[in-house]
C-alpha cells in the first residue's frame, strides 16, 4: 500500500524550476530518504506535500488524500518537522508538547497520557518546566520529533532533522525513526548527510530539481559500481 504518490509534480519559480516533473511511490511504513545538495529541490518539494505550498503542475496523493483538493485532510493525517525544530522557545516542555496536542485536535484525555509517556520516553520528566530554549541541541530535536508524531500520524516528513548534532546524537534520532516506522508511520526525510542514506530502505538522490536515482542503498550501489553512496551522489552530480 502507497502512502505517497507523486506524479511528474513540478514546482517553478518564475523561470526558475525548483521541482521538475518529479515521480515517486512511497509504501507505509517504509523510511524513504530524498538526499541532494542544498538547493536540489528536496524542501521544496516537502513543502508541497505537507500543503506549506502550491504544486505548479502535476498531481499528488498523502495518507490517501489530494494535496490540491483535500490539503485540510492532508495536514490532519501528517507530522511535520521542519529544519528550526518546530517548537517555541519560550514555552516549557511540557507547555510544547501540550500546546501541540492541542493543534492536532486530539482530546485533553489523550494529551494527558501521552504527554506522561513521551516525557517517559525521553528522560525528560525531571525537565518538564524548563523551558525549550535551555535544552541541548540534540534534545530539542527528540522533543520535536516527538511532538510531530504525537497524534500518531500516518506519515511523517522531517525535513533535514540531525542537521547541526553529534553523530552519537544522530545515531539515537534514527532509533526514534525506526521505532516510529516499526509502528506503521511512513516516514519521508531529507538530509545532506550521505552515510544516512544507508539508514533508510529507500532513497532517491536529487539535483537541480529532478530524481536522478531511486532504489535501496545496496541496489544503487551496485548499479553505479561504488563502495557508499557518496559516490553514488558524485558520480550524480558531476
Amino acid at each position: 500500500m502507497d502512502s505517497i504518490i507523486i506524479d511528474q509534480l513540478t514546482k517553478k519559480f518564475g523561470s526558475f524550476t525548483a521541482v521538475d516533473k518529479v515521480s515517486l511511490r512511497i509504501q507505509k511504513g517504509e523510511i524513504f530518504g530524498l538526499l541532494g545538495a542544498n538547493g536540489a529541490g528536496k524542501t521544496t518539494l516537502i513543502k508541497i506535500l505537507t500543503g506549506l505550498s502550491g504544486a505548479s503542475s502535476g498531481k499528488a496523493t498523502v495518507a490517501g488524500f489530494d494535496i490540491h483538493r483535500q490539503v485540510e485532510k492532508v495536514k490532519m493525517n501528517i507530522g511535520y518537522m521542519s529544519q528550526k525544530f518546530s517548537l517555541y522557545e519560550d514555552l516549557t516542555v511540557r507547555e510544547n508538547i501540550q500546546l501541540f496536542g492541542g493543534i492536532y485536535g486530539v482530546s485533553s484525555g489523550f494529551i494527558k497520557t501521552k504527554t506522561t509517556q513521551v516525557l517517559d520516553q525521553l528522560g525528560l520528566q525531571d525537565s518538564a518546566k524548563k523551558l525549550v530554549k535551555s535544552l541541548p541541541l540534540g534534545w530539542r530535536q527528540k522533543l520535536a520529533f516527538s511532538v510531530a508524531i504525537f497524534h500518531e500520524p500516518k506519515i511523517v516528513f522531517l525535513d533535514e532533522p540531525t542537521s547541526g548534532v553529534d553523530p552519537i546524537t544522530r545515531r539515537q534520532f534514527w532509533e526514534m525513526i525506526y521505532a516510529a516506522a516499526s509502528q506503521g508511520i511512513t516516514v519521508l526525510v531529507t538530509t545532506h548527510y550521505m552515510d544516512e542514506a544507508s539508514y533508510c530502505d529507500r532513497i532517491a538522490i536529487m539535483n537541480a530539481g529532478k530524481v536522478e536515482a531511486l532504489g535501496s542503498p545496496g541496489e544503487l550501489k551496485a548499479a553505479y559500481q561504488v563502495d557508499n553512496i557518496e559516490d553514488v551522489f558524485i558520480k550524480i552530480v558531476r
